[in-house]
């Protein structure tokens, strides 16, 4: 059973009003009509039904690319961070099990919210916000995207926040939820420098960001693991700002945001004269080249966090759920 975070009541749109209003723009008439451009209405991104849809068409197909190993079977229901994190467990997988996923359980999503912004302009874009057989307690927020009323939507951005941790959304009176401009001077940080921030944090550390799980104890992980004996790792943290990989935000009702963000992570590991890096099988399936001493290892994940209205008595961003994945690897 589905709870809709959505409209209250769908004001009749259906998929060809959302196209008819969406056209790239409407001849000038003799009477002198101005001329409506598409990218500029103010629209909803989707309608329910329409977002249930996508969600069980992307349910289905990565489940069938998971018990295959085979990322041609949802390649065109995932992009940006996710489709990169996908597309390397996929390719990782079928490498050391050719014959497909042995510990294969289909995913199982239920008690599913909708939340969707009426914006202008491309991406047009929503949240499902779903209960999952995995995970534990955990719900699973994805975020759908599209530029293009000829495109599919495709999950960009996939994280897990603890229950009860997902804040509320400022609606409309019909129940569509706001998005948030990535230049936003009204939040702690502008939800395009969220990224940026991040990255600067985890290298030097700093106040802009809560304590919790994907900060301060993550740094501290880092500083740790950086300093094993006969192994040295470095960190490289860098933004992921544009195309499919550009941040995301939802208005919440204290005036704050919830903002979707990917990073890059370049992390090289360097083994003593005499001793070995510990590796596994999934980023030996990754790795080009021969692990000798070192090991470069590229790494993207997306996060999702509240960035708290500029001014109110908290300042610091919370990130809320993070997941990270190996893309790439060289030895050397």
């Amino acid at each position: 059973m589905s709870r809709d975070r959505g409209p209250r009541r769908l004001r009749r749109l259906d998929r060809s009003a959302l196209i008819a209003a969406s056209v790239t723009a409407l001849s000038l008439t003799a009477s002198g009509c101005m001329v409506v451009h598409g990218e500029r209405e103010v629209l909803p991104a989707t309608t329910k039904a329409e977002a249930a849809k996508a969600l069980q068409q992307f349910t289905n197909a990565y489940n069938a690319a998971d018990k295959a190993y085979d990322s041609s079977l949802d390649a065109a229901h995932v992009t940006g961070v996710l489709g990169a994190i996908d597309a390397a467990r996929l390719k990782a997988g079928k490498a050391n099990s050719p014959s497909g996923n042995p510990t294969h359980t289909p995913l199982k999503l239920s008690d599913v919210t909708y939340t969707v912004p009426k914006k202008a302009g491309w991406p047009r874009w929503f949240v499902a916000d779903a209960a999952a057989n995995k995970g534990g307690t955990a719900r699973w927020l994805f975020v759908f995207t599209r530029n293009g009323l000829d495109k599919p939507f495709q999950v960009a951005y996939l994280t897990l926040v603890p229950e009860g941790k997902v804040p509320q959304f400022k609606k409309d009176a019909d129940g569509w939820a706001e998005t948030v401009p990535v230049n936003s001077a009204e939040l702690a940080v502008p939800p395009g420098e969220v990224g940026d921030e991040y990255a600067t944090y985890l290298k030097s550390g700093g106040d802009t960001f809560a304590d919790g799980a994907y900060t301060s104890t993550w740094r501290a992980a880092r500083e740790k693991d950086g300093k094993r004996p006969g192994l040295v790792t470095q960190y490289i943290d860098e933004p992921m700002n544009s195309g499919d990989y550009a941040p995301l935000a939802l208005r919440t009702t204290d005036g704050g945001a919830l903002v979707f963000f990917a990073t890059h992570l370049y992390t090289k590991q360097t083994a003593a004269p005499g001793t070995s890096i510990p590796t596994t099988d999934d980023v030996e399936a990754l790795t080009t080249g021969e692990i000798k001493q070192s090991l470069t290892m590229e790494i993207v994940s997306n996060s999702v966090a509240v960035d708290p209205p500029k001014g109110a008595g908290e300042q610091q961003i919370t990130v809320l759920g993070r997941i990270q994945g190996l893309t790439s690897a060289k030895g050397s």
